[in-house]
């Protein structure tokens, strides 16, 4: 496949960029706009300011300009596909696609071609979505234990508000691709806080589903027990479209669940929680946007109580875990040496000591998590959602470390707790930190809750608007 975009006919300054699917849907409807103009439009911003950002792994020109004139032909014809049909998208670059390199951010990596698409690419197929890149993302999945931003062979991510920021990681091309409005919606992936982080970093709508919820068939496995799939996109409603398209059952995943996905939930009887001391240490402006945040909740739901999370050691279980099962995952690549070749100093001896790790050490882990996901079924007995800011500060600078950059933070975050269960939970941004770079605040549910939890965050988003912000400086020539 060409990694070279074509031409585009469409405006450097095309709004289109900037709408969500259900505008989308009706302009090429309404045969006021293409999927192949959308698609050549897409390739190009991916080509300027998504380089730029290094949120780039491959352009998929060719095949994106293959199923774009497939949508446009189904739609002339008289078959549609539904809200995807004919819509740009972007995949994580470790979702496996035919023909086209699937380099896990990896140096080492780099030539790897796939024979088969990863299942969440054969539905976005089937539903008729055009895929114009995969995306760049943090070498492993961060599995290796970097420590900052440049790590990945296509250099740091760099922040769609900023780009001597960090994207966040390790979704980190996906953050920065639909942040900047280069695609309209992306597909990435979460072990511990890889969809969260970025989408909040980055100003956008986060997904993480339930356990189970979407097939993880042809994607890099990094924790076989805590992987999730889950889509990025500028609004809730754009997420929630999206899951629909890519939830349900794959025979080939063992782990992937027949549940049924339910219809949004109407009315206003949510009820919600915030963890005790959730703002405990952070700083005054992130304080300040979490408590008009739920000023402007309290309309929209039946009520909002405080509640204490279970006390147990929920990062330490899902570190050990994630290096117990990561490092089973990549062994033969760790003791032939193939990971000295990452980019991250950090990463080239990452997993070392979890090849000695006890057997007895992960089944404790294990079984902290069988408790713990006991004890948070109890605590949200009778809960919708816990409510928390996604992180505890905005985006770090592209060149610190991040113990620098997040150490001493203070706050209550969902991230270890809710993974390590497999909850689903949903981030959208709910202000500006101090400065001037997005915050998220998180929705974290009970199990298969994501049709609640995304009903909640699309009424938040009708009062509030802070999806709709743009970056500033978003034409290519003023951000180089």
């Amino acid at each position: 496949m060409s990694d070279a975009p074509r031409a585009s006919s469409a405006a450097p300054d095309d709004q289109t960029r900037w709408l969500g699917l259900g505008e989308l849907g009706n302009l090429l409807r309404a045969g006021e706009v293409s999927a192949t103009e959308l698609a050549r439009t897409a390739l190009g911003r991916l080509d300027t300011v998504g380089r730029d950002l290094n949120a780039v792994a491959t352009l998929t020109a060719d095949l994106a300009m293959e199923q774009a004139a497939r949508a446009d032909h189904d739609l002339r014809t008289g078959t549609d596909r539904g809200p995807l049909h004919g819509i740009p998208w972007g995949a994580k670059d470790l979702l496996a696609t035919r023909g086209i390199p699937t380099t896990w951010g990896a140096a080492p990596f780099r030539d790897q071609i796939p024979g088969e698409d990863a299942a969440v690419v054969e539905t976005m197929a089937a539903a008729g979505a055009v895929l114009v890149g995969k995306l760049a993302m943090v070498e492993l999945a961060g599995g290796f234990n970097y420590d900052q931003p440049d790590a990945a062979w296509t250099g740091p991510g760099r922040n769609a508000w900023d780009r001597e920021t960090w994207a966040g990681g390790s979704s980190s091309g996906s953050g920065s691709a639909v942040g900047c409005g280069a695609v309209p919606v992306a597909i990435g992936s979460e072990t511990w806080g890889s969809i969260h982080t970025p989408a909040a970093l980055n100003g956008i709508t986060g997904l993480r589903p339930t356990y189970g919820r979407v097939s993880r068939r042809g994607a890099m496995a990094l924790s076989w027990t805590m992987d999730k799939l889950g889509p990025m996109a500028r609004s809730a409603e754009d997420a929630w479209l999206t899951l629909r398209a890519i939830a349900g059952p794959d025979a080939a995943d063992p782990t992937s669940s027949d549940r049924p996905l339910p219809d949004l939930p109407a009315g206003t009887g949510f009820r919600l929680a915030v963890p005790r001391g959730v703002t405990d240490g952070l700083d005054a402006t992130m304080t300040a946007a979490f408590t008009r945040a739920i000023e402007a909740l309290r309309p929209l739901v039946a009520s909002i109580d405080e509640v204490a999370l279970p006390d147990l050691p929920w990062a330490e279980a899902a570190a050990l875990i994630i290096a117990a099962e990561g490092a089973s995952a990549f062994q033969d690549q760790i003791e032939d040496g193939t990971t000295r070749g990452l980019s991250a100093p950090e990463d080239r001896y990452g997993l070392y000591h979890a090849l000695t790790m006890p057997a007895s050490d992960y089944i404790r882990a294990l079984r902290v998590r069988g408790l713990g996901m006991t004890r948070m079924a109890a605590a949200m007995r009778g809960i919708d959602a816990l409510v928390a800011p996604t992180l505890p500060a905005e985006a770090p600078p592209i060149d610190a470390s991040f113990r620098t950059a997040f150490g001493g933070t203070g706050g209550i975050s969902l991230g270890a707790a809710g993974n390590l269960c497999g909850l689903p939970s949903i981030t959208v941004p709910m202000g500006l930190g101090a400065r001037g770079l997005p915050v998220g605040i998180e929705f974290l549910g009970n199990p298969w809750s994501e049709p609640t939890l995304v009903a909640i965050a699309i009424a938040f988003q009708s009062v509030t608007g802070w999806h709709l912000r743009r970056p500033p400086g978003m034409d290519p020539t003023e951000q180089r």
